[in-house]
């Protein structure tokens, strides 16, 4: 049995892996750049891209189920808006390993100051 410490973590994990799916699409991620000037219904978040309104439909069936879209339905009106919290806590992910890309960088420089060569 999981205690709810570890159900906890694997609940984040999948979320985590929900968002970064999301996030691994051009499309999806030019979505979310539109609805982060606000809010759009489904046929304005279309526009851009060659492709059927279910085409895009399929896109932000995924965003929201990464938790990065909220879909509000008014009659046949649909409209999106951008939920940031997932990529606030994917960024906080991502936080943590930015101290190894300065000091691979830092470990970089001092190499190229000392006058070292490309192996």
């Amino acid at each position: 049995m999981m205690s709810s410490a570890t159900a906890d973590s694997a609940a984040r994990d999948e979320q985590l892996d929900r968002v970064f799916r999301a996030l691994g699409d051009r499309t999806r991620r030019a979505i979310l750049s539109r609805l982060a000037q606000g809010s759009a219904m489904v046929t304005e978040l279309a526009q851009p891209f060659e492709m059927s309104l279910p085409g895009v439909g399929k896109h932000l069936r995924v965003l929201e189920t990464a938790g990065l879209v909220k879909r509000t339905i008014d009659g046949r009106v649909h409209r999106c808006a951008l939920e940031a919290l997932p990529l606030r806590d994917a960024g906080q992910w991502l936080a943590y390993y930015q101290q190894f890309w300065g000091e691979t960088l830092d470990a970089l420089v001092a190499h190229v100051q000392a006058g070292g060569e490309p192996e």
